[in-house]
């Protein structure tokens, strides 16, 4: 899918290769995909070529994941952050759409790491195809379902990166 340019309402205001230019060597990426009761965290290599799926983080109050997300980010030298924007098939914005907006507005408010959308249309479907192929019990899907998108979201910005140069 492609990175999405967040509207002048809201913030950030970067796309990916604006990200990039920012990124010291070595600076690692962090994958959001939020979903209504957990956050999918997934985390690039140093390289930024990989993304591998980090935790599923139980979507509490706003201050309790913000701090355990500041923690990652000090930990692995994050130097920024991509978060799936869930969009409608036709491009529109839905209700989903508005809430990761307002999440990324607190984000901003609260960590001064950049942070780029990136279109996550059919990212969990993806994911959960991968998942039944692989004889993955139910069970075990909704443990790792939202990291694993994470990592599905995280991994298009990192092939878009390596198209542009970085």
């Amino acid at each position: 899918m492609a990175e999405q340019k967040p509207s002048s309402a809201s913030t950030p205001d970067l796309t990916l290769e604006e990200l990039a230019a920012h990124l010291a060597p070595g600076d690692r990426l962090l994958g959001l995909d939020l979903g209504t009761r957990t956050i999918g965290v997934a985390l690039s290599d140093s390289q930024r070529i990989v993304a591998t799926p980090l935790e599923g983080l139980s979507k509490g109050k706003f201050k309790t994941d913000m701090a355990r997300l500041a923690e990652l980010i000090a930990e692995h030298q994050v130097g920024g952050v991509i978060v799936g924007l869930p969009l409608n098939l036709d491009g529109s914005e839905g209700p989903r759409a508005q809430s990761a907006r307002a999440f990324v507005r607190n984000f901003s408010g609260a960590s001064d790491c950049p942070v780029v959308f990136w279109d996550e249309r059919l990212s969990t479907v993806a994911v959960e195809r991968t998942l039944l192929e692989a004889d993955t019990s139910r069970k075990r899907r909704g443990e790792v379902v939202d990291k694993m998108a994470a990592a599905y979201i995280l991994q298009g910005a990192l092939d878009r990166l390596k198209n542009i140069g970085t």
